[in-house]
């Protein structure tokens, strides 16, 4: 089985900033109606370019298992 990390993000802990959204390579990543930001599993491919860039540091990358 292979590994795949992606996004997550503490919604709870999240400004709504829009850095990580602005610096997603695969658009995976988007502000919801300006409350937090939340995750396309599809189409993030955890490279953690929004974990780097948030200024709140609520956003981890997390193992995924892929079959």
């Amino acid at each position: 089985m292979k590994q795949k990390k992606r996004a997550v993000v503490n919604r709870k802990l999240c400004v709504a900033c829009g850095s990580c959204q602005k610096v997603c390579p695969m658009g995976a990543i988007r502000v919801y109606k300006g409350l937090y930001a939340q995750t396309d599993e599809a189409r993030c491919i955890g490279c953690g370019r929004c974990a780097k860039e948030c200024p709140a540091s609520v956003i981890t990358l997390e193992a995924q298992h892929e079959n």
